[in-house]
């Protein structure tokens, strides 16, 4: 700091100031000291300024899955959010292994970093349930808690509007990908989901069958054509399907294009994230969006808040979700019936 204090002509308390950010200077000295630190390749010590000021400026997320298009996407807007603030981003995945977000939770006990944003798959597997005194944390999905700020869609509202939809479209052996109530250890989210599926059903006149009930995993392409043959298999007839996420939706285009079943002719196809692939399926994906950066936003915010503030109660942000129509639903449904 001293070299570069020296090379710009100023003191090495200005050179702090740049660096820590926390002080105003003057733009033309500023630029001076910014380039005297290129010139000598200078990088901030963060471990000496984490001594100082109580933080490393560094935050971690962990997903569950980091493979899904939905959780590349979701990442891409934290980290530009993370960035556009100052902050660097640890990315871990969780799903399969719990026990790290439990590591997570030491990293930001002994102040390697200042605070987590999770995605637990459910209440019981993650560490805000177990942990008695925790740093700043943000919980993003659908397990809903009391004990740390969360930013969420209404999950339950959208899968109602996704399926009240395909029953407008006239379906009424609606099918669904994703959740059923006879697979134990289920997600918090396909439960919301499926819960607002049956919503919808039910204000049709309709009660929900368990024959068309598929619970998935993983919620991947794969999975997605899996379920679907599975479907199929259980000879029953059905005119529409509801996929818990487009990854699922995309997989079960495939596996209905395999058995010769038309979409939207015969059965209507609706996914669940609004991912790029969705807009170039065939035909292109009936789907629920919301707007990742606000979603992204929204939780930095949250957990930035925290560093200064541990106080205030809870606080939980909900973004709005819409639904978006496209070729996948766009006509009346003739259905499939295994048995004609």
């Amino acid at each position: 700091m001293k070299d570069v204090a020296a090379l710009a002509g100023v003191s090495p308390k200005t050179v702090s100031n740049v660096v820590t950010g926390v002080t105003f200077v003057r733009p033309e000295t500023r630029e001076r000291v910014e380039a005297a630190m290129r010139e000598l390749e200078f990088v901030p010590n963060l471990s000496a300024r984490g001594l100082r000021n109580g933080r490393s400026g560094i935050i971690a997320v962990a997903l569950p899955d980091l493979g899904t298009a939905f959780s590349a996407d979701l990442m891409h807007c934290l980290v530009q959010v993370a960035h556009g603030r100052g902050l660097a981003v640890q990315i871990e995945e969780t799903a399969s292994e719990p026990q790290r977000e439990h590591e997570l939770l030491s990293r930001a006990r002994a102040h390697l970093i200042d605070g987590l944003i999770l995605n637990p798959i459910r209440l019981e597997d993650s560490v805000v349930e177990h942990a008695d005194r925790l740093p700043p944390v943000v919980l993003i999905g659908e397990v809903e808690q009391h004990r740390t700020d969360r930013v969420l869609i209404d999950s339950r509202a959208a899968a109602h509007d996704l399926t009240a939809h395909v029953l407008a479209k006239g379906a009424r052996r609606v099918a669904v990908l994703g959740g059923d109530t006879r697979t134990p250890g289920t997600t918090a989210t396909s439960r919301i989901r499926l819960a607002g599926y049956r919503d919808a059903l039910r204000e049709a006149g309709i009660a929900p069958d368990p024959a068309l009930e598929l619970y998935v995993f993983p919620w991947t392409m794969a999975g997605g054509a899996a379920a679907a043959r599975e479907l199929i298999d259980r000879a029953v007839p059905f005119d529409a399907i509801v996929a818990f996420t487009d990854s699922i939706a995309v997989g079960t285009l495939h596996a209905l294009h395999e058995h010769g079943i038309r979409v939207p002719e015969q059965v209507l196809v609706a996914g669940f994230d609004d991912v790029e692939v969705a807009r170039y399926t065939s035909p292109p994906l009936t789907t629920i969006g919301f707007d990742r950066h606000e979603f992204a936003r929204a939780a930095i915010e949250l957990l930035e808040s925290r560093f200064d503030s541990r106080s205030t109660p809870p606080r939980a942000v909900t973004v709005p979700h819409r639904l978006i129509v496209r070729g996948s639903t766009m006509s009346e449904p003739r259905g499939y019936d295994p048995s004609a």
